[in-house]
């Protein structure tokens, strides 16, 4: 499993009942997570916290504030810096686990001799984005929420990265990916985050189990054959070695190369632990 070593404003404290206890900057907030099936509370900050998001029996869910708190604030990774705040669906705008994966793609793009291209979809705040525009690529941004999207080129400007070559576009993802292939247009990096489900600005709908596989055929005709694609889930059913497979079967025959795969997580400060948070396959081109 590989895990972020290099957040300072951000630390996963402690999990247990169902929930993680998390600090952002300088606020404390509880949010569930469905791994954590063990019971036990280590740390004494649970009774600190600012916030927490609880899940009704209809399947939704609304944050409960405990402590005074800003609407919003600032956190950063690195030289990377973003607006946090509580959302629907207890989600905060970051997902630091990625992190581990920001700096792989750091480290591959300067590597490189010339600038690469990069096509970023499911791009939702920009993580990613802001990582390799820090690191020299360009940028092509894609994400169904205007609002998710408006996100990102916030963070970017926040980062003084605004000026860097991006483009920043409100699409169904899908569709996008149909248009640069009759474009014949080529990346030489593609990174895949998909929910499991989602709706696109026009209403269409994405099913993760449904719509993966010839969605992966897309990008086989997007992809440079020295590329990189990097999928990453965080859906149950699709663990590090059904996306292996998955990338195997679809990009090996067709432009050779390797695939690997492996679980990412966050290092828990209670117990030295390391918490499961999703999976990421890679396919490699031949360099």
């Amino acid at each position: 499993m590989r895990h972020c070593k290099h957040w300072k404003s951000y630390a996963l404290l402690d999990c247990a009942d169902g929930l993680r206890l998390e600090r952002w900057g300088d606020i404390l907030l509880i949010r569930p997570d469905p791994q954590v099936i063990w019971t036990g509370r280590q740390s004494p900050l649970w009774a600190k916290a600012h916030a927490r998001y609880t899940r009704s029996k209809s399947g939704g869910g609304q944050w409960e504030f405990l402590r005074s708190m800003p609407e919003q604030w600032e956190t950063n990774y690195r030289d990377l810096k973003f607006h946090v705040k509580p959302m629907g669906f207890k989600h905060t705008g970051l997902f630091p686990e990625q992190a581990v994966n920001w700096d792989l793609l750091d480290e591959h793009i300067r590597k490189q001799n010339k600038q690469i291209k990069i096509l970023n979809l499911f791009a939702y705040t920009g993580g990613a984005t802001l990582a390799c525009l820090a690191a020299g690529a360009h940028v092509t941004h894609v994400d169904a929420s205007k609002g998710m999207v408006q996100r990102a080129r916030e963070n970017a400007a926040l980062s003084r990265l605004a000026d860097k070559p991006v483009r920043w576009i409100v699409d169904d993802c899908v569709k996008f990916a149909q248009r640069e292939v009759r474009r014949e247009n080529r990346y030489d990096v593609i990174l895949l985050d998909p929910p499991s489900y989602g709706r696109g600005p026009g209403g269409e709908v994405w099913q993760l189990g449904a719509e993966l596989d010839g969605f992966l055929d897309l990008c086989v005709k997007l992809l440079e054959p020295n590329g990189m694609l990097l999928l990453n889930s965080y859906s149950a059913e699709f663990s590090p070695g059904v996306m292996a497979h998955l990338l195997a079967r679809k990009f090996v025959p067709q432009l050779g190369g390797e695939v690997g795969c492996e679980e990412i997580g966050l290092p828990v400060e209670s117990t030295g632990l390391v918490l499961p948070c999703g999976s990421t396959a890679i396919w490699r081109g031949t360099s």
